[in-house]
């Protein structure tokens, strides 16, 4: 299958050099460094056993009008970059082209396809003024939730950290052709990739814990095994995550495990930051919306009251107002 990158990241990378090493056609859609890197030497993937492998087939475009349409675009940018590369995006996608979206946090079309008392309904949070929804056919969007820990160490190299999965699943819940043949693919190239019938639920796991550890990780510098460690700040967050779960269940969405299982799970990956601290220490625009804002916009939209998460939310609304060289200079 032909697919697009875009988003030559840490995440984006890893998908594109394991495709490619695994025979798949694979275009990053890049800028800069990154894309003269990649159109000079490939994509460089070092594994969790420190060995290099050079995806030499692997290419790189600018502009994604050089490539037109794709069976696969795998949306790797972060949830706020989105509306940024919406022009790239109408060159990839045609009538049978699957857009995954590979994002952190409440996806843009997550009430698009839902009947009933949610039909309709959008999130401005994370689709301001509903551009995205009024961009981007519904009917190419997969689901997915990306669980691999990954890293840029430089323009055109990506080091694998820790995991492989990324669960995917159509919006409808049905198990297509198309998505069979995509997680094929992904397996071939060495990736888990188990076809979820509730795409929606699994999203919400994974944001169960990005709603509080991020947050709080970001406003304290801690790790999830500091914070997991540390009785009051474990409180608190099983406290966000009690109000977490009962905007989704809500929304029809019942959680398998306990809040106690979901911390534990957080607690055993070590001393890791998450994406959000990562990005305070860089100095980085935060996924404050993606992350917290959307589950605050979304306890207003079922009448669930969350007070522990709207004060987290307010408290890194101000940290991310704070100017990005301040931010890098205090950590």
């Amino acid at each position: 299958m032909k697919f697009a990158v875009v988003g030559a990241g840490a995440i984006g990378g890893l998908l594109g050099a394991r495709l490619s090493l695994a025979g798949e056609d694979v275009t990053f859609i890049a800028r800069n460094k990154n894309l003269a890197a990649i159109s000079t030497n490939g994509f460089r993937l070092i594994d969790e056993a420190g060995i290099e492998h050079r995806a030499a087939s692997a290419k790189a475009v600018g502009d994604a009008a050089e490539i037109g349409a794709q069976d696969v675009v795998l949306l790797t940018v972060k949830a706020h970059q989105v509306k940024d590369v919406l022009a790239q995006l109408a060159h990839l996608v045609g009538p049978e082209t699957m857009l995954v979206t590979m994002i952190n946090g409440m996806p843009w079309w997550y009430f698009q396809g839902l009947t009933g008392e949610w039909q309709g309904r959008t999130l401005e949070s994370v689709d301001p003024g509903g551009l995205l929804a009024q961009s981007i056919d519904p009917a190419r969007v997969i689901g997915s939730i990306v669980y691999p820990a990954a890293e840029l160490v430089a323009p055109g190299v990506v080091k694998a950290i820790e995991g492989n999965r990324f669960t995917i699943g159509e919006p409808g819940g049905e198990r297509t052709a198309r998505i069979e043949a995509l997680s094929k693919a992904l397996m071939h190239a060495g990736f888990k990739a188990p076809i979820a019938r509730d795409i929606r639920a699994e999203i919400w796991v994974k944001l169960w814990g990005n709603m509080s550890f991020n947050p709080v990780s970001a406003l304290t510098g801690a790790t999830l095994e500091g914070i997991c460690r540390d009785p009051d700040a474990r409180k608190l967050i099983a406290t966000m995550m009690e109000e977490g779960e009962a905007v989704a269940n809500r929304l029809g969405i019942t959680f398998k495990i306990s809040i106690d299982q979901r911390i534990a799970g957080a607690e055993a990956v070590g001393a890791h930051k998450t994406s959000m601290l990562q990005d305070v220490l860089h100095g980085r625009p935060l996924e404050v919306e993606a992350l917290v804002g959307s589950v605050v916009e979304l306890a207003k939209i079922t009448g669930v009251d969350v007070p522990t998460i709207a004060a987290i939310y307010r408290a890194v609304k101000l940290l991310e107002r704070t100017p990005i060289a301040e931010r890098a200079a205090s950590a």
